[in-house]
């Protein structure tokens, strides 16, 4: 079950279709603690204004993607309407009266916080079934942050 798991982890990092989502504006005394940052989306901010006034706890959205992958919201995803092809499905769950939607944290090395303090968006890679993986941080200009000279971004970005 575990090497399952893995493979499904692998084949969605090598063929999953990226994704960048806002980073929502944080409290900077609580935005790094220890080795991890405390992470929120734009769109989960906000949902009220977003969504119907009693969305599912669990579901999809519907996301627009732009030319630089970019995602905005577009909807609630319908099974009976088929997605286009800028667009792409991510799992939300509505929990204590927030929107979640991936990961709401993202680890680094320890000593490494500088690196990602300017961070704004979280760059994602989306699974068919609408599963998403956060797989780094990149600050405002698109440029990956935290990576070395060796270090290649996943996708390139203009």
């Amino acid at each position: 079950m575990i090497n399952i798991g893995i493979y499904h982890k692998e084949r969605l990092l090598a063929e999953g279709p990226p994704l960048l989502l806002k980073l929502a504006p944080m409290d900077p005394r609580s935005l790094m603690q220890g080795d991890y940052m405390a992470l929120n989306y734009q769109i989960s901010r906000d949902w009220r204004k977003l969504l119907p006034d009693s969305p599912p706890h669990d579901g999809f959205l519907v996301l627009n993607l732009d030319e630089n992958h970019i995602g905005s919201f577009a909807g609630l995803y319908e099974q009976t309407r088929p997605l286009e092809q800028n667009q792409l499905r991510i799992r939300y769950r509505l929990r204590d009266g927030r929107l979640r939607i991936g990961s709401n944290a993202f680890f680094f090395q320890e000593g490494t916080a500088k690196k990602y303090r300017q961070g704004a968006y979280g760059e994602f890679r989306v699974g068919d079934e609408g599963e998403s993986l956060l797989i780094a941080l990149r600050d405002e200009k698109l440029n990956l942050l935290g990576g070395s000279a060796s270090s290649k971004p996943a996708v390139t970005w203009p």
